[in-house]
């Protein structure tokens, strides 16, 4: 099993810019696929952005395309999203989570292991 440990997120003006990070271990991380899910306040958990395990493959919920950027650094066991042009719309606690399915995938019950969250908080 994956254990994930995510930092970064905090408070940010709208316009700014967010580094997360999410760091894996227990198993090898390139094994999984990895994504970003999101939970605003009174909303349910949702994707963000979803990474294959070399990252060749990525994709993105359309209200952060162009904005928000999934990478990941398979030497260092580690997974990024990168958040720029930030709107108060994108307040919300971020989920990193790892799958095991061969192909990219968004579905939230594709994902096995999940980090802790982390609030990101955009003022307007």
């Amino acid at each position: 099993q994956v254990y994930l440990e995510q930092s970064g997120g905090g408070l940010v003006p709208a316009g700014g810019s967010l580094r997360l990070s999410c760091a894996a271990s227990g198993s090898p991380f390139s094994a999984y696929g990895m994504g970003w899910f999101r939970r605003a306040p009174g909303k349910e958990r949702e994707f963000v952005a979803v990474i294959n395990w070399d990252g060749s493959d990525t994709y993105y919920r359309d209200t952060v395309q162009g904005r928000f950027t999934i990478s990941r650094d398979n030497a260092k066991n580690t997974l990024y999203l990168q958040m720029s042009n930030l709107k108060p719309e994108d307040t919300a606690v971020y989920y990193c989570a790892a799958s095991t399915k061969s192909y990219n995938t968004a579905t939230m019950t594709d994902f096995v292991s999940w980090g802790q969250g982390t609030q990101v908080t955009v003022s307007s």
